[in-house]
């Protein structure tokens, strides 16, 4: 396919490992105070603001809402109303904040590092988590604490609800948040998702979710925002995939985000390989960690997608196909670098077509479940150093050097 999907995974670091998401469960709104370096204010304090303001959300109340917004930030007040509508039909179970750290900023003022935890009704089984700074001021003969700023921390992304009012579309396996798209376009988006989940529990038997949330945001712009990255990167790209890796058992809360113009350029097909291969690293998301390699994850991925499709090697692998006719055949499996978007398309195809490749040899010499065995035994170490080694030995009874070379000869037979 010339337009290609993406697995934006995030690893361990610090707050952002799978253990500590899926150890979230806020069932309604709270907020915890871990620690307090603040002059002359309690982490308490400004917990129990974030506190007010969470219920409100939960109650879509706008008058308790804006009452804990400083009554002097006219602007502000104006766009978090507007922010508070442009959630209204997103079906909320939870919303909370976690103070991370509050710092004195003089004159009555402080900021706050929190965590947005919040999951959606019916699809989350953890809670998504976004970064906040929060500027907070002490008003009043009450010496009331008010929120002043709320803004998206350094490198953490915006929110979909911040880019404008999110239109909700239900399928029966899907859940489908758009802004600035049409009804229709996404109900077409959820019918595609609803195919992909059935298909992808066939590819992958072990117990996941079954259902899928997507986000369209109005262009590839808004798509960058989404995931704080070059609008460049993300161009010719028609869906990304983002999610905690770490082997946790059950599965983080994940989204498909949707690039509205790469996607709408594909048929049918198309958008059913791409809507596939993205609810797939939903699926294994929980037996995903940073010591699978991409080839695994996406060739995975691709395998499920074009599993029930009629299309041959050739028409699946056309860019692997033309270099091994040249005598170009590769020497080892695809690296990770290989992967990089936006330097050459034709290497990040032979990439994908190459691991595409790797998990179907897998599937025809050893077997449909000795490739999920194979999955699940590298997604199961923590860390890269051999780990793929090891499951090639425990589960597959083979060597890199051996299972190299019969992947090229495989690609001699398929593509030659």
């Amino acid at each position: 396919m010339a337009v290609r999907t993406r697995d934006a995974r995030r690893g361990h670091r610090g707050r952002s490992t799978a253990g500590a998401v899926l150890g979230v469960l806020l069932l309604a709104s709270a907020c915890s105070a871990p620690r307090d370096t603040a002059t002359g204010v309690t982490v308490q304090e400004v917990g129990a603001t974030l506190d007010r303001r969470a219920a409100a959300v939960m109650g879509h109340d706008t008058d308790a809402y804006l009452a804990a917004i400083d009554p002097r930030a006219a602007s502000f007040r104006a766009a978090q109303r507007t922010e508070l509508h442009n959630l209204a039909d997103v079906p909320l179970e939870s919303w909370a904040y976690e103070v991370r750290d509050v710092t004195d900023a003089g004159a009555d003022r402080v900021i706050a590092e929190v965590e947005l935890r919040y999951r959606i009704k019916g699809y989350d089984m953890a809670s998504m988590s976004s970064s906040r700074t929060v500027e907070l001021v002490r008003r009043g003969e009450g010496r009331t604490w008010y929120v002043a700023a709320d803004r998206a921390a350094d490198g953490a992304p915006e929110q979909l609800w911040q880019q404008g009012d999110v239109a909700v579309v239900r399928g029966t396996h899907s859940l489908v948040l758009g802004v600035g798209r049409r009804t229709a376009e996404l109900r077409g988006i959820a019918a595609t998702a609803d195919r992909a989940v059935p298909a992808v529990t066939g590819s992958w038997p072990e117990p996941w979710a079954e259902r899928v949330v997507v986000l369209v945001p109005g262009s590839v712009e808004d798509m960058a925002g989404l995931l704080d990255a070059p609008v460049s990167s993300y161009r010719g790209i028609a869906a990304v995939t983002t999610g905690e890796v770490g082997g946790g058992g059950r599965a983080p809360a994940d989204r498909v985000i949707v690039n509205p113009q790469a996607y709408g350029m594909l048929g049918d097909f198309g958008q059913r390989v791409v809507l596939t291969h993205e609810t797939t690293h939903v699926a294994t998301r929980a037996h995903t960690s940073a010591a699978t390699p991409v080839w695994l994850s996406e060739g995975f991925a691709d395998r499920a997608a074009y599993r029930r499709e009629s299309r041959t090697a050739l028409e699946v692998a056309p860019e692997l196909a033309e270099a091994v006719r040249a005598g170009d055949l590769p020497a080892h499996l695809p690296t990770d670098e290989d992967f990089g978007f936006g330097e050459d398309p034709a290497r990040l195809s032979r990439a994908y077509e190459g691991g595409w490749m790797a998990c179907e040899l897998i599937a025809r010499d050893w077997g449909e479940e000795e490739l999920i065995a194979f999955y699940k035994a590298v997604g199961s170490r923590s860390e890269r150093d051999g780990a793929v080694e090891q499951a090639l030995h425990t589960v597959l009874g083979t060597t890199p050097q051996d299972f190299t070379a019969r992947w090229r000869a495989y690609l001699r037979d398929r593509l030659g």
